[in-house]
């Protein structure tokens, strides 16, 4: 009788392994955008030009995968140098101390039709915080090249200080000279793998 049990439960884990669908992401079709008020009366936008990302998918749907990111935060972007630099230092994201930004998933529930919530645990600054995420699962689609690709728009916000990213200046009119809420949208395209 154990014998029986045992190999039951081991054809149950092998199928649910056998289920499992691993997705890579594809660099050359993501990205990571962010913006911020800038003196309360504008944004400046920016983006992360490296990072990787993986998924591993329990169903065809995508519902409870795990998904996985990983950012370099020495490769923020805002078409401005001497802005991005003082991003990096201690005033913001001190990538000497903190090099990676990273996210791990929790669960991933979808909501109706390709709307999806995303919720897991973001690290930056060396403070992790559970954060929660709109996604659009915009379906799957097969390349000239045979590949089998799955697009999605993941839209959020958060508060920079929530993550100790505290730095500001107090304008003239008692605004604040960078804002305090971040606004992203990533768009992520993975690759089946075979």
């Amino acid at each position: 009788m154990k014998l029986l049990a045992s190999l039951i439960t081991l054809l149950l884990v092998s199928a649910n392994v056998l289920a499992q669908v691993n997705w890579q992401l594809d660099k050359s079709h993501s990205n990571i955008n962010f913006t911020v008020s800038h003196m309360v009366v504008s944004e400046t936008s920016g983006k992360f030009k490296f990072f990787e990302g993986k998924v591993v998918a329990k169903s065809d749907d995508f519902v409870d995968s795990d998904i996985e990111f990983t950012i370099d935060a020495s490769s923020i972007n805002t078409d401005d140098e001497k802005r991005d630099a003082h991003l990096k230092s201690p005033d913001f994201f001190d990538v000497a101390k903190y090099p990676q930004i990273t996210f791990k998933s929790k669960s991933f529930k979808k909501i109706d039709g390709k709307n999806y919530k995303l919720t897991g645990d973001l690290t930056m600054h060396g403070v992790t915080k559970e954060v929660t995420f709109d996604v659009i699962y915009n379906g799957v689609a097969k390349s000239p090249t045979g590949v089998t690709k799955a697009g999605f728009k993941v839209i959020g916000k958060i508060n920079r200080t929530d993550f100790g990213l505290k730095w500001n200046k107090t304008l003239d009119n008692g605004g604040l000279l960078v804002g305090e809420e971040v606004n992203f949208v990533c768009n992520i395209e993975l690759d089946k793998k075979s």
